[in-house]
């Protein structure tokens, strides 16, 4: 038993003492590895920057790159016909590598074996017909060829063969029997394969007649070899119809999820419910775990604005209070307007930040929502078109998209006398664009005028102000319907802002 415990202890001595040495070891080793393949790496970087190799390295790449380049343009784009193309593809080719090997293997070899069989029929046939050449020895043979051979054999008087027959493109049967007769009888012969299709004529030309031989074609051809083909054809049709009906399943619910998300990020109201495979499902669920999340975020600081909304008005009231029981005077009248000034700010900031995110969308007029603007624009003294083209109605939630285009409207008719608004629905967006004849933006200054609290107010009038808040809340509102907004040089002279979102 001591024994035993010694050498158990011996044992896990020598495994302590192994496991201790094998971090050195291993460093040994990389480093013994790392001397000779730094020098391969050397040797192969010294070879590959010489000019032959690269004047050939090169076109090559460029070659693989092109073919890239028109293999993703030429590609579908879509996952199903990429999913079909993954599928039927190798489908393809697996056919198609069976059906040469059958064709080279069973056509070629089987009929070369039968048109062999054939020649050599022929062949023993015109042996005995030479031996004693006569009228009796000619039905001998004819009646011994269609009992025992299957052939119709004939001893016409002596004359000249008839001229060659065009020889088909692909024809195995022609070309095989033609090489067996050539071998095997070594005489002038004339053949027909495409005559009559069920039937083989050959003429050969013998000292003292014109022997002529008609065999059915299924003597000297694997007649029976489009069954096979048929079988193939049918069977990957079938095939690829279960895999068609079965990819359009798996991805129905991919398409769902997307259609669901775009809903999401356009404000629309969503139910979707996660289905098809595993890792689908568990997208989607991510899915709604994000909208959950993104929906109590909003909820939260929706909240937390309307508290802190509720309290500074609260002190601006108590302000204006103030102000109301102090005898009337010039300094009196300018803290009211700055009071006017703070309130009105703090409104254009908390609807700049809460961005009226929790609406819903629903089916609005956009013609009636424009005129409302065009009517106030007309009666301030703005000279305003209106012009809408399509369907009217579109899904937007209505009071964002109000303040999108009081924005823009409101924008236009600060720095300009004349407006004009167009409308456009087509089958996939709605577009609105507000000209204004105003002095306008400079092209490198527009992008510029979407960011918060910025007032270009050196390249617009300079006796108008604001908040610098207009345009970011009009992009803000356009992007939260899934689309933009984006200002270019106008016909009338100042600035164009085009609005897109789709519908």
């Amino acid at each position: 038993m001591n024994r035993v415990i010694r050498a158990l202890q011996g044992v896990w001595a020598g495994f302590v003492w192994l496991l201790r040495m094998l971090p050195p070891l291993l460093r040994l080793i990389g480093r013994l590895v790392a001397v000779p393949l730094r020098g391969i790496g050397w040797v192969a970087g010294l070879i590959w920057n010489t000019a032959p190799v690269r004047s050939v390295v090169e076109p090559v790449a460029r070659l693989e790159a092109r073919l890239g380049r028109w293999l993703n343009r030429v590609l579908p784009k879509g996952l199903y016909t990429r999913a079909l193309l993954i599928i039927i593809m190798p489908m393809v080719l697996l056919q198609t590598v069976v059906a040469y090997v059958f064709m080279e293997r069973h056509w070629q070899a089987v009929t070369a074996r039968l048109s062999q069989a054939l020649s050599q029929d022929i062949s023993a046939l015109i042996d005995i017909y030479e031996q004693s050449p006569g009228e009796a020895q000619a039905r001998l043979i004819s009646t011994l060829a269609e009992q025992r051979l299957g052939l119709d054999v004939d001893f016409l008087p002596a004359e000249p063969l008839p001229p060659p027959l065009q020889k088909p493109f692909f024809d195995i049967l022609d070309q095989a029997l033609t090489g067996e007769l050539a071998t095997r009888i070594r005489r002038p012969f004339w053949i027909d394969t495409v005559g009559r299709s069920n039937l083989v004529e050959i003429r050969i030309q013998l000292d003292q007649a014109l022997m002529r031989v008609i065999a059915r074609r299924s003597q000297a051809y694997a007649s029976n070899s489009h069954i096979f083909l048929a079988w193939m054809a049918g069977s990957s049709l079938v095939l690829i119809g279960v895999s068609v009906i079965l990819l359009r399943n798996q991805i129905r619910p991919i398409l769902r999820l997307a259609e669901a998300a775009e809903d999401f990020g356009k404000g629309r109201d969503v139910s979707f419910r996660p289905r098809g495979a595993r890792e689908v499902r568990q997208a989607g669920l991510a899915f709604l775990e994000m909208k959950s999340r993104i929906e109590r975020a909003i909820e939260q600081r929706t909240t937390m604005l309307n508290g802190v909304s509720h309290d500074l008005r609260t002190i601006l009231t108590r302000f204006r209070l103030s102000l109301a029981f102090l005898p009337e005077g010039s300094e009196v009248e300018d803290m009211k307007r700055d009071v006017d000034e703070m309130s009105r700010m703090l409104e254009a900031y908390l609807a700049f930040v809460r961005g009226e995110a929790s609406e819903s969308a629903s089916p609005t007029d956009i013609r009636a929502l424009i005129e409302t603007f065009k009517s106030d624009a007309e009666r301030a003294g703005h000279f305003t078109t209106l012009a809408i083209e399509g369907d009217p109605v579109v899904s937007v939630r209505p009071q964002a998209f109000r303040r999108l285009l009081g924005n823009l409207v409101s924008n236009a008719a600060r720095y300009g006398d004349r407006i004009e608004i167009r409308a456009v629905h087509d089958a996939k967006y709605l577009t609105i664009t507000v000209d204004d004849d105003g002095p306008g933006i400079p092209p490198e200054s527009r992008e510029e005028a979407f960011r918060p609290f910025l007032r270009l107010d050196a390249s617009r009038n300079q006796d108008h102000g604001g908040t610098g808040l207009g345009l970011a809340i009009a992009r803000d509102i356009a992007r939260g319907h899934g689309g933009d907004v984006m200002l270019e040089e106008s016909p009338l002279g100042g600035l164009r802002a085009r609005v897109r979102v789709p519908a």
